[in-house]
């Protein structure tokens, strides 16, 4: 058991430090006459009651042997092993000429099943009926109760090959999916979205991609 100098409490074998008051315990080597372990700090042996020279303590640490790396050698008659080639990070440049093209896209009427394309090459495109002020670039005053549409009614938007539905300010609102959209809240538009101008689904456009 090591006893501490500072406190005198009694720590386990093995300790380094003390558990009470964590002063750093002196540790035990053996007598250099009888071979008892003594505290290195000692003066004397308490089992055979020799006087200790502290210098007769001094142990000296065993030098530790190098481990020697191994050498790894190759197999006689192994095939060379093949070069790995380099393998460039740059990414190879697309062919002139290539564009990432927009998927088309189309609006069927509900009640009539005529399809009208959306023009491609336009990030918005105005929907409603003719006016001075925005012209629609998809015209619904041909179908019946178009009444019910604003002249400036919704904009479909595309961006980064997306279709956005906005409804700008119309009277009698826009539905998505017997929905009301919120002006100028954004719908991003999938395939099979039911789009209705105006209130009583009278006016009615199912969203597909193509």
């Amino acid at each position: 058991m090591a006893v501490c100098p500072t406190c005198n409490h009694t720590n386990p074998e093995g300790a380094i430090q003390c558990e009470a008051c964590f002063t750093p315990l002196p540790t035990l080597m053996p007598c250099p006459h009888c071979g008892s372990p003594v505290q290195s700090d000692a003066t004397f042996c308490g089992n055979c009651g020799q006087t200790i020279d502290p210098q007769q303590l001094a142990v000296t640490a065993p030098e530790e042997e190098e481990t020697p790396t191994p050498i790894a050698v190759a197999p006689e008659n192994s095939e060379p092993i093949p070069a790995i080639p380099e393998v460039s990070s740059t990414p190879a440049p697309f062919p002139v000429g290539t564009q990432l093209q927009p998927q088309g896209a189309s609006l069927v009427h509900v009640q009539t099943q005529t399809t009208l394309e959306i023009p491609v090459g336009m990030a918005v495109i105005h929907v409603g009926k003719p006016n001075d002020k925005v012209p629609p670039d998809i015209d619904v005053s041909g179908f019946a109760n178009s009444d019910v549409v604003s002249r400036i009614h919704a904009d479909i938007r595309l961006e980064d090959n997306e279709y956005f539905l906005e409804d700008v300010g119309s009277a009698n609102g826009t539905y998505v999916n017997h929905t009301a959209l919120p002006p100028g809240n954004r719908h991003l538009l999938r395939p099979g979205d039911r789009l209705s101008l105006g209130k009583g689904d009278l006016v009615t456009f199912i969203f597909q991609l193509h």
